[in-house]
């Protein structure tokens, strides 16, 4: 299984769709709530070089946000982002 991260806030509705999006794929994710933690946020913004949220991050590569991800699940991409093990795990 692929290693996702996903940087959010609460409250943000495109957060909210980003994972939603995820759990009715059944896919596991590492979510990482920036609402209070400019440290994270800076992590975030260095990683993604963009400022909005939410962030994911499919075994470490840059996906980009909630436009992105519906992109990336419409033209078959996530699927295969997502089939990819983690480095160094048996698929």
């Amino acid at each position: 299984m692929a290693d996702v991260e996903i940087y959010t806030k609460s409250g943000c509705p495109f957060c909210a769709r980003a994972k939603d999006r995820l759990d009715r794929k059944g896919v596991s994710y590492h979510e990482i709530d920036v609402s209070e933690d400019s440290v994270r946020e800076f992590e975030m913004m260095r990683r993604s070089s963009r400022h909005t949220v939410p962030q994911i991050f499919i075994n470490g590569r840059h996906l980009g946000g909630n436009d992105d991800l519906v992109a990336a699940e419409r033209d078959g991409q996530l699927d295969r982002l997502l089939s990819v093990p983690k480095k160094g795990k048996a698929a």
